[in-house]
């Protein structure tokens, strides 16, 4: 299994989100609109930007989604495609291994509980 992080511009996000939504088999996301970080430029061409304690933040959102790992290039290629825009601070991905899940609800573990 594999997790899919994105980290991308909020004014994609409903795109994004729309499209990934027609995967079949996609188990969920979770989402976080509440995001501020900085890129090489260190937010400073950020059309739209946070300051906090004296330091520039872009706005970004976050998807966090958990694939086997058959899945993880068709949802990384959705988001490419629906995230880009072509300029700066269109984001990133990231794929990172997940060793295991667990199914709060009912214990059970493994790619079943996705």
């Amino acid at each position: 299994m594999k997790e899919v992080k994105a980290i991308i511009q909020p004014f994609m996000l409903t795109r994004v989100v729309d499209a990934l939504k027609q995967i079949e088999g996609l188990p969920g996301l979770t989402v976080d609109v509440d995001v501020h970080g900085f890129g090489r430029s260190r937010a400073s061409k950020a059309a739209h930007k946070i300051t906090l304690d004296e330091i520039e933040y872009a706005k970004k959102a976050k998807l966090e989604i958990v694939v086997e790992d058959d899945m993880v290039d068709i949802v990384v290629k959705t988001i490419l495609e629906n995230a880009h825009t072509g300029n700066p601070g269109d984001g990133k991905i990231f794929i990172i291994d997940v060793e295991n899940v667990y199914r709060i609800r009912t214990g059970e573990s493994g790619p079943g509980a996705l």
